[in-house]
């Protein structure tokens, strides 16, 4: 199947007003990622069009597990952990009680863990700002002094 009859076939699929399916190029351009991008993570098992006569066609839920991946992805989650709470769901959501529970679960680690970074830098900002200022005091106190 060409490229503009795989087109055709998804645009023959939508209803008036709404996108029910979604071709490979118009995904990509929506979510500014490259094709390659995409085959990507359909080869890490995180989306999975359908094939019509060989070509990729997307639905609704490729593209909310997009959205998601690359949310995820931007927040530095790796592959892994996108595909496990992407697999969480379930085939009919029925596993949301689990995804929100690993989300929880994650959120609270990440945010302890950039707590400690945060109070580590806290910290080293002070000593930086005491040593700045004993060594402009001194530097001060070498420039008043009398050459002798």
């Amino acid at each position: 199947m060409a490229k503009s009859d795989a087109q055709a076939f998804v645009d023959s699929h939508r209803d008036e007003g709404t996108t029910e399916l979604f071709g490979i190029t118009e995904l990509c351009r929506e979510f500014g990622i490259t094709l390659r991008a995409l085959r990507f993570y359909e080869d890490k098992g995180l989306l999975s069009p359908r094939r019509i006569n060989g070509a990729r066609v997307y639905t609704r839920r490729d593209r909310a597990r997009l959205a998601l991946i690359l949310r995820a992805k931007a927040i530095g989650s790796p592959l892994s952990e996108i595909k496990r709470y992407l697999d969480l769901y379930g085939v009919q959501g029925e596993g949301r009680t689990k995804q929100l529970s690993y989300v929880i679960e994650r959120t609270d680690s990440e945010i302890a863990e950039l707590e400690k970074k945060r109070a580590k830098i806290d910290e080293t900002l002070a000593e930086l700002r005491v040593i700045n200022a004993a060594s402009r005091k001194q530097l001060a106190e070498r420039q008043q002094a009398p050459k002798g």
